[in-house]
């Protein structure tokens, strides 16, 4: 099936290439990313870091599970997300690296400078509560 580069569905691909949606728990948002995060296709994943943001929260965790693919595009803006994240007095942390996203992360390095929990912590499960 031919892919449409920019992730709008026009080559015959059925929905978008990533996907990303805020919930809260608590003082916490979470931030759902699912697909492939590259040049074409971040503006959903940088439209939900912005809303969660622009709430000031105390920690803003990014669930990876569904994160199939990360290109330098994707590094530079949780990068520089991070650090907005922490001028604003928040943190920007990141659960469950699937393999070839972890390996991305692991090679360059930038898995040191982020809290990496190998899965989303048991509180922030949607519909459980601690």
């Amino acid at each position: 099936m031919p892919r449409d580069a920019t992730g709008t569905g026009d080559a015959g691909l059925v929905g978008p290439r990533l996907t990303a949606a805020v919930r809260w728990s608590g003082a916490t948002a979470v931030v759902t990313v699912a697909g492939e995060l590259d040049r074409d296709t971040q503006e959903p994943l940088r439209t939900a870091l912005t809303e969660a943001l622009e709430r000031r929260p105390e920690r803003i965790v990014v669930d990876c599970e569904r994160l199939t693919f990360c290109d330098s595009t994707g590094l530079n803006l949780l990068l520089t997300t991070r650090l907005d994240a922490r001028e604003a007095g928040s943190a920007l942390e990141l659960a469950a690296l699937r393999p070839p996203v972890d390996r991305v992360f692991d090679i360059t390095g930038v898995v040191a400078v982020f809290t990496v929990y190998d899965e989303l912590p048991g509180d922030l499960i949607e519909g459980k509560r601690s």
